[in-house]
């Protein structure tokens, strides 16, 4: 089977990650840790040959989805004195097979490099949003498995990216290969009071929709959702789960894994699984 073999929606905060904990954090979030590892095993079992990360921390573009192609992903992410670092190639190949098909299904699109100028050389900063993920689905594994980096522009329509979505889909399945895609994505940021984005109601709001939406396979419902409404809740994950939809609708079942907000944002581990044909 070639095309997207496995696709999840996986969070890319730190407390997700237990070598990132110190001893009062491990007790929190163990439900989303517990999920991330499921992911992982599922990832492992249908051993993607490539898999395509959606994040929302990478380089934005005003009007223009950014596709990574430089030569390699290099990143680390530190909590106090504990970090985690990871090194990837890029799937060149296939970074500019999807740009070349958003292209043509006019989907505003941009090739992003970084250092040097050919792409062997070039090492793009890897950021959280990619690498936490990645550090359970793949980004270990020996050999390392290519990447595809792609970021969503905030500022083009919800349809644009679930458009995105169906080029992502339709440029893996003639590509041959088995893709793994992984929507990276925190949801309400304003569950605390103390956080950094205090407290508004609407993440919780948010949050409930999304479970709601996952748990019953129902990504089309995310177009319903005002994005006005998304940055009331300062979600971070609309977006990416909107490419999603796009690349999997109709042809996924859907398993929630896991949610929690154990502090100001909310996480949510979900699979998806190719139907039987």
């Amino acid at each position: 089977m070639s095309g997207i073999v496995v696709a999840a929606i996986a969070p890319h905060g730190g407390i997700a990650v237990a070598e990132l904990c110190d001893e009062t954090e491990l007790g929190v979030a163990a439900g989303t840790r517990a999920g991330m590892e499921a992911l992982g095993q599922r990832f492992e079992a249908a051993a993607p040959e490539t898999i395509v990360v959606l994040t929302p921390h990478n380089v934005h573009i005003e009007g223009a989805m950014a596709v990574i192609v430089a030569g390699r992903l290099e990143g680390v992410v530190g909590e106090d004195g504990r970090e985690i670092s990871m090194t990837s190639p890029v799937d060149l190949e296939l970074a500019l097979a999807f740009l070349d098909g958003l292209e043509n299904a006019g989907v505003p699109a941009t090739p992003v490099s970084y250092g040097g100028n050919r792409p062997a050389e070039a090492a793009m900063p890897m950021d959280w949003g990619a690498l936490i993920p990645l550090w359970f689905m793949g980004g270990r594994a020996e050999p390392a498995v290519p990447i595809v980096l792609v970021s969503p522009a905030r500022d083009l329509p919800g349809e644009t990216h679930v458009a995105a979505g169906r080029v992502i889909a339709e440029t893996a399945a003639r590509a041959g290969k088995r893709i793994g895609l992984i929507a990276s994505a925190d949801h309400g940021h304003a569950h605390d009071p103390d956080g950094p984005y205090g407290f508004d109601p609407a993440s919780a709001v948010y949050d409930r929709q999304i479970v709601e939406i996952v748990r019953d396979n129902r990504l089309e419902r995310l177009l319903e959702i005002d994005p006005a409404f998304v940055a009331e809740a300062q979600a971070d994950s609309w977006w990416q789960m909107l490419v999603l939809h796009g690349a999997t609708d109709g042809a996924f079942e859907a398993e929630l894994l896991s949610y929690e907000a154990p502090t100001y944002f909310g996480m949510l581990c979900a699979s998806f699984t190719p139907t039987a044909s």
